[in-house]
């Protein structure tokens, strides 16, 4: 447990230098909260299992509000950072093939969900979406469109690489109906990009930009990193003003995990040239001062998006979620998990694909959902999940609310907050009766508040840094 200590004084919401009260918390390693529990928990299904899964697909539920992610596991280049599933396809016919067996899992989904309202959001990621050929794009978002149906007024966003997005894939996206575009820039300094295997200048990413505006896809958001190697405070914050001259509608801020134990390409980056947590809070910091300067509003953990943005909206409103593909206003309350490793959500279990790509398609050659692993929430799972959804949207909950909400005694996760009780002393939380709030000035350690209601938290070295 952290040493008590008397609440830090800070100058500004987020002053630079990390309070040193707030070191041994910000050195955590803890999970992102995209999902609880998170995806460490997931089991092997059995032949049981998979029959259950099955059966409630196939239920008829009119009322259920879907939501589609497909997952596309390659790239045209390694990127020495990246946590993702992926790999990079040298011949095209590896991606082409890939893409025919992807078609077929439409139909196994489409076949076992029958007549429904259609999708509230589809959701590219990857990898790189953009590995796929326009025409190939085109006839997957068309092929979902057909079986599964998309909902009038329906979300349909991809993320890209912007170096290797084509004019051609551009439009075909732009025509196919897609709505919001995610570039992933990481950093436009060109050292930072040598370091890590991703160059892009910044006239690469505008022409991106404008390609994609051209194709009538008017919201475009922008994914930039810190703690990358080389990276300090002030070639974040100049990467920060490059970011805001492209006018994006929202940006995602995330700190690099280094896990090159897990992810072994990460072996590239040397540690020593990696800023240590105080680093990595200025670094964090100076993009947060230029982003709030600009008008952006800070939304949970790691998003900004304009006064106007959908997503803020939803903040204010109390609407905002958090699911595996971050914060979203998206509120189906089913997630169709497409492609391999993909990650979905069915009534009371989380499922995932097959990570394995020659699994994946064994399983749609048999006819069978490839699923591979899953858990059956619990009523403490939902409960527990619901608190820690709300503390990474609001920095607050009621939690005797929550419990009453989910049927049960006020008390019942009194033991949860007893583990958050000496965070207040440290000034990372409040806690009012059976209230707790996270204080702006700790908005980017929610995380270690979070973990306080985690019954199940993760090997340390399988999680990333809480700052």
């Amino acid at each position: 447990m952290m040493p008590l200590q008397a609440e830090p004084v800070l100058t500004s919401p987020h002053a630079r230098g990390l309070p040193e009260a707030w070191v041994e918390a910000a050195s955590r390693r803890l999970p992102r909260y995209t999902s609880y529990p998170t995806a460490r928990s997931f089991r092997p299904v059995d032949a049981d299992a998979l029959a259950e899964i099955d059966q409630a697909v196939r239920r008829d539920r009119p009322d259920q509000r879907l939501s589609a992610y497909v997952h596309i596991p390659f790239c045209r280049r390694l990127c020495w950072y990246c946590g993702c599933h992926t790999s990079v396809a040298h011949d095209y016919r590896r991606i082409a093939e890939f893409h025919r067996v992807l078609l077929d899992e439409v139909d196994l989904w489409a076949d076992r969900i029958g007549e429904r309202d259609g999708l509230a959001h589809l959701h590219f990621g990857g990898g790189s979406p953009n590995a796929l050929s326009p025409d190939d794009f085109a006839r997957l978002v068309e092929r979902i469109g057909t079986r599964l149906g998309l909902r009038p007024g329906a979300e349909v966003a991809v993320e890209l690489d912007p170096a290797l997005l084509s004019t051609a894939f551009a439009h075909a996206a732009g025509a196919a109906g897609v709505t919001r575009a995610s570039l992933g820039v990481q950093t436009f300094d060109p050292d930072v990009q040598a370091r890590i295997n991703r160059i892009q200048d910044y006239d690469r990413v505008a022409g991106a930009v404008g390609d994609l505006r051209a194709s009538g896809i008017a919201a475009i958001n922008l994914d930039l990193m810190y703690g990358l190697p080389g990276q300090t405070p002030e070639n974040v914050a100049v990467g920060t003003q490059q970011a805001l001259s492209l006018q994006p509608d929202r940006l995602a801020v995330f700190g690099y995990a280094h896990v090159p134990w897990m992810k072994k390409h990460q072996e590239m980056i040397r540690q020593d040239e990696l800023a240590g947590v105080t680093g990595r809070w200025d670094q964090a910091t100076a993009i947060d001062e230029i982003l709030v300067g600009a008008g952006y509003v800070r939304i949970g953990l790691d998003h900004y998006a304009r006064p106007d943005d959908a997503l803020t909206r939803a903040a204010v409103a109390g609407r905002l979620r958090r699911n595996f593909q971050g914060y979203t206003d998206d509120v189906a309350d089913a997630l169709v998990p497409i492609g391999p490793s993909s990650i979905g959500l069915l009534d009371d279990r989380f499922i995932q694909n097959a990570p394995a790509q020659n699994h994946w398609r064994a399983a749609i050659a048999e006819g069978r959902l490839p699923i591979s692993r899953q858990l059956g929430l619990s009523a403490d799972d939902h409960l527990r999940a619901a608190v820690i959804e709300r503390l990474m949207c609001d920095l607050h909950v009621d939690v005797e609310a929550q419990c009453r909400a989910h049927g049960v005694e006020s008390d019942g996760l009194d033991a949860a907050l007893a583990v958050a009780a000496p965070l207040t002393a440290l000034g990372l939380c409040r806690i009012e009766g059976r209230n707790l709030s996270i204080p702006e000035t700790a908005r980017h350690l929610m995380r270690v508040v979070a973990a306080c209601f985690d019954a199940d938290l993760p090997d340390p070295a399988r999680a990333s840094a809480a700052v």
